[in-house]
């Protein structure tokens, strides 16, 4: 049983990307970072000495970019992974975690809110152990509640308006 010239040929040809998954984050990286200066180009800041409000997204921008072309670049040059699936569930609950914070940080106050937050993101994993992620999330909870209304003194309402 012989191989054919065609398999052959794939088997031994160059591959340009030879790390698929490095250059394709390299080059998200490098997109988030050209829109974060495309938004940040209205603001005053970093035109010559003059430091105002843009400095720092244009400073974290640029940092962004060159290190999203060094990975991309390894990409290149370095043998690597090929993508993978990418899974939806984690970014779905986490970014539902975030909606329902800024939906109920108001009506339910600061301890359920963040505690039920906390739980909402906790579903992203399918690896999440409930005991422990109770736990934890009602250290985090009382942690918040300590940090924003004792400790730096925010006006934050820490239960629902109908339990004050």
């Amino acid at each position: 049983m012989r191989e054919t010239p065609s398999s052959t040929a794939e088997k031994s040809a160059p591959r340009l990307i030879r790390g698929p998954q490095d250059f394709y984050g390299g080059m998200a990286l490098m997109a988030v970072a050209l829109f974060a200066l495309w938004a940040s180009s209205d603001l005053q800041g970093l035109r010559g000495f003059s430091f105002g409000p843009g400095t720092a997204p244009r400073m974290f921008a640029v940092l962004l970019l060159a290190l999203g072309a060094g990975i991309a670049g390894t990409g290149f040059f370095v043998e690597g992974p090929p993508l993978q699936r990418y899974g939806i569930r984690g970014p779905f609950f986490v970014s539902l975690s975030v909606l329902s914070f800024a939906a109920t940080i108001r009506p339910l106050g600061l301890i359920i809110c963040a505690f039920a937050s906390f739980l909402i993101a906790a579903m992203g994993s399918d690896e999440t152990r409930w005991k422990e992620t109770i736990i934890v999330g009602a250290c985090m909870t009382l942690g918040c509640a300590f940090l924003f209304s004792y400790a730096l003194g925010l006006p934050l309402d820490l239960l629902p308006s109908i339990l004050r």
